[in-house]
Formats: structure tokens, sequence, C-alpha cells
């Protein structure tokens, strides 16, 4: 029997004869584990309860930043004029502007429409049409002068709140006209141009028809056949109307277009305050990296 045990293999004697620390150990073992267990198990649901609450409100966050943003933006649009004297709240020289609410543009309307020059704008165009002598269904005179200033303030108002106002609100299409500020003269005309019938969606970013200024432009002709006189109303005045404005809109984005580039020349000023250099160094580098 004793030879039996000597020819065992060594290991097999150990495995048979454990240690006393082993034997110790053993017991002992599971109570840490068991009691880590106990301690550590709830941290990952604090975790996750704790990420939960904190991930819900991020969306809401996001939207009030965005918000904020666009009430900065506007702030720097409002003092915006040509000469010091024209309001060019409606125009952006930011490429990442970011979209205004329903209520942001509404209030950007009515600030346009209600600024002085406004004002004096439509006693010059009554003035106008008085010598001409457009719209004879008006008297002549003082009388007549104060019902066509009026009317084309209306005119104005009307065109103004509607199509940069309450339709972009209800259509969520951007009201403002995005300056682009580099390229050649031809493709910045042609882009003012279109600025009247194109326009930036919300939440795409992209261009789309818009609808706004157009339907907003006639919309505001339909409303003048309420004050103007019988002779100088009707649906052929209403399309006619809305025509000219959309035109006359166009004219004001070639002007809008270009005028930083006559003020730097000129006056040594610069009303975007080196967003034009910023767009034009950007497209340099855009050019640059498609051409390597």
């Amino acid at each position: 029997m004793g030879l039996a045990l000597l020819a065992l293999p060594t290991p097999l004697l150990v495995a048979q004869q454990p240690s006393p620390a082993a034997a110790e150990a053993v017991p002992e073992a599971p109570q840490p584990q068991f009691q880590v267990a106990a301690v550590e198990s709830p941290a990952p649901m604090a975790q996750e309860s704790s990420s939960a609450q904190t991930a819900t409100p991020e969306p809401a966050a996001a939207a009030s930043s965005q918000q904020e943003k666009a009430a900065q933006q506007i702030k720097e649009q409002e003092k915006q004029r040509v000469l010091g004297i024209l309001p060019s709240f409606n125009i952006s020289y930011r490429s990442d502007a970011v979209s205004l609410t329903a209520k942001q543009k509404v209030s950007l309307a009515f600030r346009s429409s209600t600024d002085p020059v406004a004002f004096a704008m439509a006693f010059l165009v009554a003035g106008y049409h008085e010598g001409m002598h457009d719209n004879v269904g008006f008297p002549w005179g003082i009388k007549g002068y104060g019902e066509r200033s009026g009317a084309a303030y209306l005119d104005s108002f009307d065109g103004s709140m509607i199509g940069n106002g309450i339709l972009p609100a209800l259509l969520h299409q951007d009201p403002r006209y995005f300056r682009r500020g580099y390229g050649s003269t031809g493709y910045r005309l042609l882009y003012a141009v279109a600025a009247s019938v194109i326009c930036k969606h919300d939440n795409t970013g992209k261009w789309e028809p818009n609808y706004s200024n157009i339907a907003g432009n006639i919309a505001s002709g339909g409303i003048s056949n309420l004050y103007y006189p019988s002779s100088d109303s009707g649906i052929s005045q209403t399309f006619t109307n809305g025509f000219v404005v959309t035109a006359e809109g166009s004219v004001g984005s070639i002007f809008q277009e270009f005028w930083p580039d006559i003020s730097r020349k000129f006056l040594h000023k610069d009303p975007t305050r080196g967003l034009d250099a910023e767009a034009r160094a950007k497209d340099a580098a855009e050019k640059a990296a498609k051409r390597n």
C-alpha cells in the first residue's frame, strides 16, 4: 500500500491533501463576493436612472438654445441700416443663420413694418403716384395725397405681415434674404433676382419655391381692393399689384446683395462686420479642396 501511494503522481497527492491556508480561504470566498454584489448592484441602476433623467430634457434644451441663438441674430439684423437710415432687418449676412420660430418671424415682420422709415416711404410713394397721375380714383390735393399715403402704407404693411410673417410661420419657410456676398457678379445678380421666388425651408434648409412671398403679395393685392377706389381695383389689379410688389422685391434684393461692396469701396465701412471675408475664405478653401 505504501508503495502504491508513493507511485501516485505528486500533483494528485497535493490535490488530495489541501493545505491549511487553502482550507481557511475556501469558506470565506463567497462572503466578499456576496457583499460586493449587494453593494455594487444598485449602482448601474442608479446610473441608468440618472442617464434617463438627464436625456429627457435634451431636445427641449437644444430648442431653447436655437431660439436664443436666433434671437441674438435678430438683434444683429435690427441694427442693419443702409447709410444708417434705411432698415435692412430682413437681411441675413450669415450663411449659418438658424431658423426662426413662428413668433420671431411675425415679430420681425411687424418690426420692419412699423419702423419710421416705412411711414416715410409711404409718403414718397404717394407723392410719386400723384405726380404721375396714377390712381385717378383718389381726389387731388391734400386729401388725395393723404389717402394715397395711407393706401401705400397699407400695401407695404399687408405684404410684409402676410408674406414675411404669417405665411412663413405657417409654411415653415424662412422669410429672410440670405446675402451671398461672394462669387461672380453675374451669379450674384441672378441669385438676388431668384430670391423673390425661392427661399429656405426651416427644417431641411433646402431651397424651395417661395410660396409665402408670392402668395403674400397676391393676398395684399386682394386686400387693397377694400381701400382703393373702384376704378383702381378688381381681379386684374390684384394680380398686377402682386406682380409689381414681387418685382420690387427682386430690385431690393439686388441692392442688398451689392450694398456692402459699395459701402466698403466708397465709405470704407463693412456692414457685414467681417462675415463677407469669412464666406469668401470658406468658399476658396472648399474649391481648393475639390481641386486637390
